[in-house]
């Protein structure tokens, strides 16, 4: 009988270990305008980049793109690939807005979380146009794990 019950505990226990799939989550979207050299600051200080960003932001004429920087996590076993994904909305021309995605592989190699940056630049920018609203998501193959949205989305 007791053979049993230690039987019956370690199917139990493998079987919610087996079970469990990974979970994860997009924690912070920092978006950035870039200008031509592909900059988002002039120095490494945070009160510079942020007023180079207003720079940026009020000369159109001087950007080149713009660079999502996403922090993310993801915890427990992971079976399939993970991606990133920014879904980003445009000024609108007609009856819908223009759409863009952007997708790339995420690696996790942290323990409290990971940084991956996206960049929109070139002629699919110059596209797309001024940047209304925007979406990341992070996906193990098929099933959503975590989003993070902008105001207007």
């Amino acid at each position: 009988m007791l053979r049993r019950l230690i039987w019956l505990a370690v199917f139990l226990c493998c079987a919610q270990f087996g079970a469990r799939a990974a979970t994860g989550r997009v924690i912070k979207v920092l978006p950035f305008f870039m200008d031509s050299q592909g900059r988002v600051a002039l120095s490494p200080s945070l009160y510079e980049r942020d007023a180079y960003q207003v720079i940026l932001r009020d000369n159109p004429d001087k950007r080149s793109g713009m660079r999502f920087d996403i922090q993310w996590k993801a915890k427990g076993p992971i079976f399939e690939p993970l991606k990133l994904r920014a879904e980003l909305k445009g000024v609108a021309q007609g009856n819908l807005p223009k759409q863009f995605v952007l997708e790339t592989k995420a690696e996790p190699k942290g323990w409290f979380g990971n940084w991956t940056s996206l960049v929109l630049s070139g002629k699919d920018y110059l596209q797309l146009g001024e940047i209304t609203s925007w979406r990341v998501t992070l996906w193990e193959g098929d099933e959503l794990l975590g989003e993070e949205k902008s105001f207007l989305w």
